[in-house]
This record gives structure tokens, C-alpha cells and sequence, in this order.
């Protein structure tokens, strides 16, 4: 339950500290006194979008804190907002995720606000609200892990198949650069060999010139390198430096011999010249071709390509196999889903059995209902169903969907009916109402009054209300007010005494000033919702 809740500087609170009690509690004020920013705070805390209009003006930052009681356990959620638009949320000063933040306060509390009125309209609702009386978790589970792997399974075979079409589109044109590739017959660090021979190639004569200048000095008749290297003699105390002049006499004379052995085998060959500068310019083909810049990225190239064209070879048989994975996942999901809508087909007369009781209490003595459900022409994340509530208000009538018939007070009624029906199945520890009885007036009030604090007998109910039918049966009252101070004008809330509960009821029959009849029957209202 909702324990204490703290407002600082929201919309046009300044600060507000409430204590919230057990059982069913009112909530009344005028219009516009700030109900809807009440809500609005709560909200936040609940994970709503922030927006910094809602800071009061002038002011830096606005703190929303809710303190509650769960399960023998304290928890309190602060949502701060600064002008900047920075948004945090913490968990017993610990902070939280946007996500962790709705899913803690999802089983704390629920907001029925009167736009949600309109889930009657809403086939997924009123799935919620059967799905919530069957209690058929399980099923519900075990079917939605069915629907997924259907779906994987059906995008799987799909994605191959487009994958196939495409291919087979460009199963020519893949065949066509793999023989390009193929015939090449590429070998990896050929380029830089053949760049290497072709240079040799084109300069033989330069390079011949220049081999016969090095063996001339290194080894010839006219004082060569080698000569004089032999020639030196150098004493005994000098035995380590003749050891280095033999092993470069050594050496030199192995480069001479190498330079002679080039020499012999370096021949100006035109006719491989033009053969090596084909190869070459091959490649430089190839390497654009492909966006290629080297051989080896050509090899990858042309290895991609077969392994695609392989995949081309066996797209018939995985496609099979996995049109035999969809057919059956398809089996399964159908299997579940069936599994699924017998738990609500179970449910769905004593649901419509318990509305029609709270409906002619609320006053629509011939009101009847009931719980339709068709096939849907598709399977969907819900299940194979799709489920109507529909109503009569009259005798005589013909059962329609709710949302196509109901007037805004049976709306109302409905709604209270269904969340009534659902609380204990939800425990959800707080269900705030706002303005549940729009549409509804008399005893009609009294009665949807009366459903309310049986409600809060066994969780925190909150109403906020307009009607003085309603406002007797709080156990808690707590009125919203407007107040101007020297700056501005500012929302208070505050809980209402045993005497100013009285005042405030007997102003909501007559007017500000209360008259001595609309005290007396304000007292009397409460005593009657206390019997």
C-alpha cells in the first residue's frame, strides 16, 4: 500500500507530505484545485515521461517520493527532475532504470484515470482481464514461447527463400567472375615476384653494366678489392683484425661469384618480358574488377564466390528443412493456443455471471453480459482468440459489443465492475480511481460507493470523487485545495477531521456555504455508509 507520499516543487505544489491510511480513501476538491496534478505526481513515480513544464516555475528541481508497504517490506521510490530535463529515479536510494521503475510500480499500484474507459474498445484488454480470472499463467506463457519460435522459424525460412531468389538472380553473374578467378589461376605473392622480374626485364642492360663494374673492383686483374685484402700482413699482435680481413675477403669473394653467376644467367628476354607485363596487367585488371588491392584479397574473393556459388547448390534442401521446422513450430503454437483458449472458454460464464451481479447493484437491474469468444483470423502474441465483452442494458435487447452501446454512466459502472472482479486475482496492493463515477449520480453513487470500500477491505483503495455519495463511504477524507500566497497560487492536500469532513461533504451538496439541511444530511450520509 501507498504509506506516504511527498511532493516538492511540482506543477503548483510547493510541498506536500501525506500519509495515506488503509480501506477506502476520498479524495475531493473543486475543479481545478489539482487532482490532475496529484496523479500527475504519482505518475512520474510510476515511470512516467518527465517534462519540465511540470516544475513549478522559478524553481530548479521537483522531487516526487511514494513510500510503500509490500509483503512485510518498505520501499520508496524517488523520481527527481531538474530544470536541464535530467531525469532520475532511485529505489531505497538506489538508482534505477526506466524499465525497473515500471516494473516495480506495475505491482504496486494502478491508476484507473478515465481515459481507460476506453479499453473496453480494446480486444487486447479484455484478453488481460479473462486471462487474469483464469489465472492461466502457465498456458499463457507456454503459448508465447510456442509464438516465438514460430515467428523465429518463419523469418529463418523466409529470409533463406529471398536469400535464394536473390542468388538465383545472380547465380550467372557469380559463376561468371568465379571462372574469371578460376582461370587466372592466382597464386598468392606472385604480383610482387612478377613486379620483381619485370623490372629486371626492362632494365638487363643497366643492371649487366652494373654487375660488371662490381666484379671488375671486387675481383679483377687491376688492383680489385680482393687483391688488396690479400696483400695485408699484419703481425701476430694483431690476430683478431686479420681474422675480420679473412672473413670479409671470404665474404666479398662469395659476392663476386654470386655477381658472376648473375651475370651469366641475366639475358635482355623480350619475348618474357611481354609475357611477365601481360601477367601483370591481368591482375591490375582483376585487382579493380574487384575492388581488390592484392592477390591474396582476389584468392578470398574468389573463395566467398565458391563457397556462394556452393550455397546456391543446397538452397533447395535447407529450405526444406527448415519448412519442416516452421510446419512444426506451427504445430506446437497451435497445440498451446488451443491449450490457451480452453482456460478462458472456462471462465467465461462465471466472469459474465459476477458483472451482471455488480451491474444490477450498480443499478442496471436488467443488465445482462457476456463473454464472446471467436477464432482470430491470425495467430497473434495473445493467442488464437479474439474476445468481446458484450451488453444489453435493457430487456429485449440484442447482447452488442460494450464499447458500441454503453453510455458513458454504464461505462463507468462496467469498468468499476471489472476492476472489482480483477483486484483479487491481481493483488495489486493500490488501486487509484479517478473519478470512477462519471456518468452516475443517486443511489447509483451509493451502491458504486459501497463496491468501492468493500474493495478496500482487503487492499488500499483511493477515489477521487465528485459526488457526496462517495465521499461518505471514505474512511480516509482528503480534500485538494487551492490557496494564494503573496507569489503565487499554490495546491494543498491535506486529510480532513471528523467535523471538516462533514463541511466538505454538506459543500459538495449545496455550494460553498453550507446550509443547516445539507449538514444534516452530510452526517447523515455518513452514518448510513458506516452501518
Amino acid at each position: 500500500m501507498l504509506k506516504h507520499l511527498t511532493i516538492h516543487n511540482y506543477a503548483l505544489i510547493a510541498d506536500v507530505e501525506l500519509d495515506l491510511g488503509n480501506g477506502f480513501t476520498v479524495l475531493t476538491g473543486e475543479t481545478g484545485a489539482g487532482k490532475s496534478i496529484l496523479l500527475g505526481a504519482l505518475a512520474l513515480v510510476m515511470g512516467a515521461k518527465a517534462d519540465t513544464r511540470t516544475i513549478t516555475e522559478r524553481e530548479e528541481k521537483c522531487v516526487i517520493e511514494a513510500t510503500f508497504f509490500d509483503q512485510g517490506e518498505e520501499i520508496v521510490i524517488r523520481r527527481e527532475l531538474n530544470r536541464s530535463g535530467r531525469s532520475r529515479s532511485f529505489v531505497n536510494d538506489e538508482v534505477v532504470s526506466m524499465t525497473e521503475l515500471k516494473v516495480l510500480s506495475a505491482r504496486l499500484i494502478d491508476i484507473h484515470s478515465q481515459h481507460q474507459n476506453l479499453l473496453l474498445a480494446d480486444s487486447g484488454f479484455q484478453i488481460d482481464v479473462v486471462d487474469a480470472i483464469a489465472k492461466n499463467v502457465d498456458q499463457r506463457t507456454a503459448y508465447v514461447s510456442a509464438y516465438e519460435q514460430y515467428q523465429s522459424a518463419t523469418a529463418a525460412l523466409d529470409d533463406l527463400q529471398r536469400q535464394a531468389a536473390q542468388a538465383q538472380r545472380d547465380a550467372d553473374y557469380i559463376q561468371f567472375q568465379l571462372r574469371q578467378l578460376t582461370e587466372a589461376n592466382l597464386q598468392d605473392g606472385e604480383q610482387e615476384e612478377l613486379e620483381q622480374e619485370e623490372y629486371t626485364l626492362s632494365h638487363a642492360e643497366e643492371i649487366r653494366g652494373s654487375l660488371s663494374e662490381a666484379i671488375d673492383t671486387l675481383s679483377g686483374d687491376n688492383r680489385s678489392v680482393l687483391q688488396a685484402l690479400r696483400a695485408i700482413r699484419i703481425g701476430d699482435a694483431s690476430q683478431e683484425l686479420q681474422e675480420r680481413i679473412e672473413s670479409s675477403y671470404i665474404e666479398l669473394k662469395d659476392i663476386a661469384d654470386e655477381a658472376e653467376h648473375l651475370l651469366g644467367n641475366l639475358n635482355a628476354d623480350p619475348q618474357r618480358l611481354e609475357t611477365v607485363q601481360e601477367r601483370l596487367m591481368l591482375i591490375q585488371t582483376l585487382l579493380r574488377k574487384f575492388g581488390c588491392r592484392s592477390v591474396a584479397e582476389l584468392l578470398a574473393e574468389q573463395a566467398r564466390l565458391e563457397k556462394q556459388s556452393q550455397v546456391l547448390e543446397h538452397f533447395d534442401e535447407e529450405i526444406e528443412r527448415l519448412t519442416q521446422a516452421k510446419e512444426a513450430a506451427f504445430r506446437s503454437m497451435a497445440k498451446a493456443a488451443e491449450a490457451l483458449t480452453k482456460t478462458r472458454q472456462a471462465v467465461c460464464k462465471p466472469i459474465a455471471e459476477r458483472l451482471i451481479a455488480d451491474l444490477s447493484r450498480l443499478g442496471i437491474a436488467h443488465a445482462n453480459m457476456q463473454v464472446s469468444i471467436t477464432p482470430a483470423e491470425d495467430y497473434t502474441a495473445t493467442g488464437h482468440d479474439v474476445v468481446d465483452f458484450l451488453f444489453a442494458a435493457n430487456l429485449g435487447q440484442s447482447l452488442q459489443r460494450v464499447a458500441d452501446v454503453a453510455s458513458g454512466g454504464e461505462v463507468a459502472r462496467i469498468m468499476l465492475s471489472i476492476k472489482a472482479l480483477t483486484a483479487d486475482t491481481t493483488a495489486l496492493p493500490t488501486i487509484i480511481f479517478d473519478e470512477i463515477d462519471t456518468g452516475v449520480s443517486g443511489s447509483v453513487a451509493t451502491r458504486m460507493a459501497d463496491i468501492l470500500r468493500r474493495m478496500g477491505q482487503s487492499r488500499q483503495v483511493i477515489a477521487i470523487t465528485h459526488l457526496p455519495q462517495i465521499a461518505a463511504y471514505g474512511e480516509q477524507h482528503i480534500k485538494v485545495y487551492k490557496q494564494d500566497t503573496d507569489k503565487r497560487t499554490e495546491t494543498h492536500i491535506r486529510p480532513l477531521t471528523s467535523e471538516e469532513r462533514i463541511t466538505e461533504i454538506a459543500t459538495m451538496l449545496s455550494g460553498n456555504t453550507p446550509t443547516p439541511s445539507a449538514i444534516k444530511n452530510a452526517q447523515e450520509l455518513i452514518t448510513a455508509a458506516n452501518k
